[in-house]
């Protein structure tokens, strides 16, 4: 049944990637319309808007609201779009601006931890950087469920060069990559079970955050990177590094965390339409036996 599914659903998404950009975005608009309608995880974005931003009034709410489903919109015609973009457009589109700091790191032969959220189009940005460093780009994600939508989806995170690991594996592949220039890139703001977790205020909300990315920082001592998207207009991004903690083995339990998680906040706060309001980040509670931090 799976690839039932798939084979009737290819061709279509097939399609809408082949789109010049200025239809696909006009299809966009159609899409925002039926998304609106359809009241697709509307209670989730309210929610998460409302506990988020309890100073704004609620018509200030709806306005971000229907933004940000206009933006989810775009967002997933940009990342089927991967399917036909070309290098030139990779480039084009997701502008990397290089710093001297990290071309010197590449030098000194220092693997790094990449942090990020889900945040602008994280998609584009793993071809961009890739295709404007030498480093190994190696982005660790969840596998779907559907092995054929998987094998599309690994198609286009990989046509550039990047690799991709499933987070199962992720210590595996560094410890086997560990005589290799790497970039390992971890999507950081996925909801945290409690029993791999770090505890924060982020968003003033009582956070968990998964520690992983900062114990594999400190156990490889691998300087930890934020990777900052700047949506610069429809369909335009900026995509800037940003040195976070250069030497992790001498980081305080959390500490790494804490600034990265005030990072990714402050540009929440600076465009909170491009952030996934729609996925059920707080959905785990802590402990009572959890202290707060």
């Amino acid at each position: 049944m799976q690839a039932v599914v798939f084979y009737l659903i290819y061709p279509l998404l097939y399609l809408i990637a082949s789109l010049p950009f200025w239809a696909m975005y006009k299809l966009s608009d159609v899409f925002y319309l039926l998304f609106w309608m359809s009241g697709y995880r509307r209670e989730v974005v309210f929610t998460n808007l409302r506990n988020s931003f309890p100073e704004k009034t609620e018509e200030e709410i709806v306005a971000l609201a229907k933004s940000y489903y206009r933006y989810l919109c775009d967002l997933t015609l940009e990342t089927l779009k991967t399917l036909t973009m070309t290098s030139k457009e990779a480039k084009e589109r997701c502008v990397y601006h290089s710093t001297l700091w990290l071309e010197k790191m590449f030098d000194e032969k220092k693997s790094i931890i990449i942090v990020m959220g889900h945040y602008g189009n994280w998609e584009w940005a793993g071809p961009t950087f890739t295709l404007n460093t030498k480093y190994q780009l190696n982005v660790i994600y969840r596998p779907l469920s559907n092995p054929y939508f998987e094998k599309m989806m690994t198609r286009m995170r990989t046509k550039f060069g990047t690799k991709i690991t499933p987070a199962n594996q992720t210590l595996r592949e560094m410890v086997a990559s560990r005589n290799s220039l790497t970039a390992t890139a971890f999507i950081a703001d996925q909801a945290a079970t409690t029993a791999n977790s770090y505890w924060t205020t982020f968003l003033n909300q009582d956070t968990a955050v998964f520690n992983g990315p900062e114990k594999l920082a400190v156990k490889f001592n691998y300087p930890v990177v934020y990777m900052n998207i700047k949506r610069t207009k429809r369909g335009y991004y900026d995509l800037t590094p940003e040195l976070l903690f250069e030497n992790p083995a001498s980081a305080k339990e959390g500490e790494i965390l804490e600034i990265f998680t005030k990072r990714l906040e402050q540009e929440i706060i600076r465009d909170p339409v491009i952030w996934l309001w729609s996925h059920k980040r707080w959905k785990h509670k802590r402990d009572k036996n959890q202290v707060a931090v």
